[in-house]
């Protein structure tokens, strides 16, 4: 649904993204994450066809952003970080306006404004002017003028910044309800909006991708090796030794246990060794209880700090 390739952006003689190239699928949600300065905004910009690359290629819905710009912005819902309101309008009228503007018929706007003041939750307020609202309450209208042409994608630029906590996880809630029918890009700097929200994730560092995946993904390539919790109940010394001896297995970290006789472990395995059912048959062959087998990855702060700073991140 979304193609980049190779886009660069110049402002005079400063680079503000460099080659980038990523891709969205139909119905995916996809995190772009990065710190301030990095590039989202333009990034999301170029996406939208509100700038155009210096170099490179965007395509949505299969049309060029820069030769086909109308087609494709045809298929585009877009908010950017500063949501372009008409405080003097009411919600209903608002939404009207931003129907006609963008080609929808009288009948076409009249069937889908009800249906975006009830996706994003605005039935009170359909009659109330824009002013009166609330932070959080206007950036659902945001998202109700975005979605009111029913597009294909839908590009969210930092939708929760400056937004009370409460309306946070009600605005990401309805972003990830969004995805599924819609292609939804996700531009933040808030590490929990992607894990919350994202399937997968971009991570974007002075105007370059850093990475490309989903985060568990991402937290076993980081460190090169798999990372498992065990529960068992049995002699800790005895399934330690047992466990080392199983093909991969790199190092084996005994946890305290409790009074009950349950031994906790943490395992570090060879990548991609798929060994978690093996490590379940040895336990079982020395005639243990398995309690719990878990694969743990690196929090998505660790992988961030990891990728987007040149210190290195503690291990645990």
């Amino acid at each position: 649904m979304i193609q980049v390739e190779g886009v660069t952006k110049y402002f005079g003689s400063f680079p503000a993204v460099t080659n980038i190239s990523f891709n969205v699928e139909k119905g995916e949600v996809l995190g772009f994450l990065g710190p301030n300065g990095a590039g989202k905004s333009t990034t999301m910009k170029i996406l939208t066809g509100f700038l155009p690359p210096s170099s490179g290629s965007v395509r949505i819905a299969g049309y060029d952003i820069v030769s086909e710009s109308l087609e494709a912005r045809r298929h585009i819902g877009y908010l950017p970080e500063t949501v372009p309101l008409y405080t003097d309008m009411t919600v209903h009228d608002y939404l009207g306006f931003m129907g006609r503007i963008r080609g929808m018929s009288r009948k076409h706007v009249a069937r889908r404004i009800p249906e975006v003041i009830d996706i994003c939750r605005l039935e009170e307020y359909r009659s109330s002017h824009i002013s009166k609202l609330s932070k959080g309450f206007r950036q659902r209208v945001g998202i109700a003028q975005a979605i009111i042409h029913e597009p294909d994608v839908l590009v969210l630029d930092e939708p929760t910044i400056g937004i009370d906590p409460i309306q946070v996880v009600e605005t990401r809630q309805l972003i990830k309800n969004l995805g599924g029918e819609r292609t939804v890009i996700v531009s933040t700097h808030i590490l929990p909006e992607v894990s919350m929200i994202c399937e997968r994730v971009v991570i974007i560092h002075e105007g370059e991708i850093v990475a490309v995946d989903r985060p568990e993904t991402l937290a076993s390539s980081l460190r090169g090796v798999e990372r498992i919790e065990l529960e068992v109940r049995g002699p800790q010394r005895d399934v330690a030794n047992a466990l080392r001896e199983v093909e991969g297995v790199r190092e084996v970290v005994r946890t305290p246990g409790d009074a009950t006789g349950v031994s906790r472990f943490k395992i570090e395995a060879v990548l991609g060794s798929e060994i978690r059912a093996q490590l379940a048959v040895e336990v079982v062959n020395g005639g243990w209880d398995l309690l719990r087998l878990e694969s743990i990855g690196m929090s998505l702060e660790e992988i961030f700090l990891r990728l987007t700073t040149s210190e290195d991140v503690p291990s645990e």
